[in-house]
């Protein structure tokens, strides 16, 4: 199952009062933040530290490059 980003709780924590936990962003930072940038603003430790030669070496086998057809072929 993919993961994705918890918006709904992104959002209380970026837009909520300070005096319920949140950060008390206006809707334009809040929007302009990027994901790591809230990160950062939450405490929260990021997920990875980038791409690895490993993790590279993965993606490329499981996402091969394949030539796209010309459309002449008869």
């Amino acid at each position: 199952m993919a993961r994705g980003l918890d918006w709904l709780g992104l959002m209380k924590m970026g837009l909520g009062p300070e005096r319920q936990g949140g950060l008390g962003l206006a809707p334009s930072t809040f929007w302009s933040l990027t994901p790591a940038e809230l990160a950062l603003m939450l405490g929260i430790e990021a997920g990875s530290s980038g791409m690895t030669r490993n993790r590279l070496t993965e993606l490329a086998a499981r996402y091969p490059d394949i030539p796209r057809p010309s459309g002449n072929e008869n």
